[in-house]
C-alpha cells in the first residue's frame, strides 16, 4: 500500500485549497455485509476565512459509512483540511458541502459533514473489570487502555472500547483476554473494531451486539468506528475525557 504523502520528506505547500492531498485505503470488511455501522471522524483543527476575511477555527464531525469500499487515510485528511486555512467562505455551509463532495468522490460513497457544537451524552457504562464473571445483557461495558499498532507508522494507537449485548451475557474474563490480545497487532482502527465484533458475534455466539471504538486523536483527528447487528445504533458521537 503506497500512501501519497505519509512519511515523505516534502509535500506541497499548504497555501491554498488542495483536494489532491486526499488519499484512500481499501476496507477489509467483506464479512460484514449484513451488519450496520459507521465511522465518526472528529476533526478539531478546521480553519477558513469568513465573510469578513477573518480566520475561523471549528471542529467538524465527518460520518463515513462502514460499507464504503474505501476509507480516507488520516494524515491525508489532516493535510487536506489544513489547506482550507486561506480559503474564504461567505457561508460556512459551503465549506462543509465542499468537503462532503471531495470525500464522497474519493470514497465513492455518501459522506456527511457538519460543524460540531457539542457532543452527544455518553451512555451509562461499567468497566469490564468490575464484572467478576459475566457482563449482563443490556449493560454497556467499556474497556480502557485498548492498544493496537498502526500498520503504516508502527506507532501505538490508544482508545477505549464500548460493548453492548442485548441478547446474551458475556464472559468478562474472556472478553478482557480478547481485547488485550490486540496490544501488539498492527491494524487500522476500523479493522480492529470489526475483528472484535466478528469474534464476539461468532466465537461468543452473541446475536444482538454493538461494538464502539473511541480512539484517541492523532494530528487533531479522532476516529470512532461503530459496528452493530442492529440498524438503529444505540451509540452516538459522544467524547471520552481522554480524547
Amino acid at each position: 500500500m503506497k500512501i501519497k504523502y505519509l512519511g515523505q520528506q516534502s509535500i506541497p505547500k499548504l497555501d491554498s485549497y488542495f483536494p489532491d492531498f486526499l488519499d484512500s485505503i481499501p476496507r477489509q470488511n467483506q464479512n460484514l455485509t449484513e451488519c450496520f455501522g459507521l465511522d465518526y471522524w472528529n476533526a478539531y483543527e478546521f480553519s477558513y476565512l469568513n465573510s469578513n476575511n477573518l480566520p475561523v477555527i471549528e471542529a467538524l464531525e465527518i460520518k463515513i459509512s462502514m460499507h464504503s469500499a474505501h476509507t480516507v487515510e488520516s494524515k491525508s485528511l489532516k493535510l487536506y483540511l489544513a489547506s482550507f486555512y486561506n480559503k474564504k467562505f461567505n457561508n460556512p455551509t459551503r465549506a462543509y458541502k465542499l468537503i462532503e463532495r471531495d470525500l464522497g468522490k474519493l470514497l465513492n460513497s455518501q459522506v456527511s459533514v457538519r460543524k460540531l457544537n457539542r457532543f452527544d451524552d455518553a451512555p451509562n457504562s461499567t468497566l469490564v473489570s468490575r464484572f467478576k464473571n459475566k457482563v449482563p445483557r443490556n449493560r454497556v461495558a467499556h474497556f480502557q487502555g485498548f492498544r493496537s499498532i498502526c500498520p503504516v507508522t508502527s506507532q501505538p494507537d490508544w482508545g477505549n472500547v464500548y460493548i453492548h449485548s442485548g441478547s446474551d451475557s458475556i464472559d468478562s474474563k474472556k472478553l478482557i483476554k480478547l481485547l488485550k490480545s490486540y496490544r501488539n497487532k498492527g491494524d487500522f482502527h476500523e479493522a480492529c473494531i470489526e475483528s472484535i465484533f466478528i469474534s464476539l458475534r461468532n466465537d461468543f455466539k452473541i446475536d444482538d451486539l454493538t461494538v464502539y471504538g473511541k480512539f484517541l486523536r492523532r494530528g487533531g483527528i479522532d476516529i470512532n468506528p461503530i459496528r452493530s447487528t442492529q440498524k438503529k445504533l444505540i451509540f452516538k458521537n459522544f467524547r471520552d475525557f481522554s480524547q
